[in-house]
């Protein structure tokens, strides 16, 4: 009973969170296995915590802890920013809750077996108030860390930081952390403290909600339509009437004909399975699952392939002057690695 009561309410939460995903961003297998890193989190801070009680107790452990818990869950939340998983506010959010909810499990199962004066209360405090601290807290942090890695790609592609979100990233950082700590250190009547941090996060994904749609939609349709519009000029030899089309025209007589003809088909690749991305990305949003057709799967592996290539052929001198154009932003980049991933599966379940 009271490990029921302090687990049920952590799983209740982690799918009220991911149900908020209108756009699936976060699957299943991504969704469990955050969870399960939560899990090895609170393990691994079990044993540090168990190695270091005897000179670390009290209002020490208090301030110390949750810097460790924050630090060891950051980790998974860290590796998933730098692959890509984690490019809007609302799956960044969904993945350091479910961190934060494996946490919470573990802590919650130790709780109730080591020891033994827990009460029902407090069983069922842990489950809905505590594990929302770590579900919050974690959150933040995966925001923070998305944030940082996205303007990290900034950096590396020779486009401006905006130091903006840094300092806004570094203050999530400071802000997660001590949040943590005041609650461990400071305690007030469990109702109250309950209903309190359970409408401040209610709050936090109601505005997460309205933000990411607006951001994602934006997303789609100012660079969909800028796209567009180069697509055009390309095909059409107007390459003049674009920013993108007149920065190629400025650099022409620095490359070789050969080298400047696969220069324009290389962008014209970039732009084309940019587009076909956000399409599919639409079509997903509006709940149309209908399959990729044949001719046009083998069509965008075949493009697909072709930019690989085209991309080693021409080297990194011209890819990076060619950075500051190509801006596949990580919200591109997750939508091309979606369809790519939904062709390929395809084509290997007609084989």
């Amino acid at each position: 009973m009271l490990l029921a009561v302090s687990i049920l309410p952590i799983a209740l939460y982690i799918v009220i969170v991911w149900s908020i995903d209108k756009f699936s961003l976060v699957g299943v297998k991504l969704l469990v296995g955050m969870v399960f890193s939560g899990l090895m989190a609170a393990l691994v801070c079990y044993g540090l915590f168990r190695l270091t009680e005897g000179f670390l107790s009290g209002r020490m452990a208090d301030i110390i802890h949750p810097v460790v818990e924050e630090l060891v869950n950051a980790v998974p939340l860290l590796v998933l920013a730098l692959r890509k998983k984690m490019v809007f506010l609302i799956d960044s959010i969904i993945c350091g809750a479910a961190v934060g909810g494996g946490f919470s499990v573990l802590e919650n199962l130790f709780y109730v077996m080591y020891d033994g004066n827990i009460g029902l209360g407090t069983a069922l405090f842990r489950g809905l108030e505590v594990s929302l601290i770590h579900m919050g807290c974690c959150a933040i942090i995966a925001v923070a860390l998305m944030f940082l890695v996205r303007q990290a790609e900034r950096s590396r592609s020779r486009l401006v930081v905006k130091q903006t979100y840094v300092g806004f990233a570094i203050l999530l950082l400071v802000a997660a952390t001590a949040l943590h700590m005041a609650h461990n250190a400071f305690h007030f009547n469990p109702l109250v403290q309950t209903i309190s941090v359970l409408s401040g996060m209610t709050l936090l994904m109601q505005c997460t909600y309205l933000y990411d749609s607006y951001q994602i939609n934006r997303w789609i349709d100012r660079s969909m339509d800028k796209q567009l519009k180069l697509l055009s000029s390309i095909r059409e030899g107007r390459l003049d009437e674009t920013v993108t089309g007149r920065y190629l025209l400025s650099v022409k007589d620095s490359f070789s004909p050969d080298v400047f003809a696969g220069i324009i088909r290389y962008v014209q690749l970039h732009t084309e399975l940019a587009v076909v991305s956000k399409s599919r990305f639409m079509v997903c949003e509006a709940g149309l699952d209908y399959p990729i057709g044949d001719d046009l799967r083998a069509d965008i592996l075949g493009y697909y392939k072709e930019y690989q290539d085209l991309g080693k052929t021409l080297g990194n001198t011209v890819r990076l002057t060619l950075a500051p154009l190509l801006k596949f932003y990580p919200a591109d980049r997750k939508a091309l690695n979606g369809l790519i991933a939904e062709c390929k599966a395809a084509v290997s379940s007609s084989v």
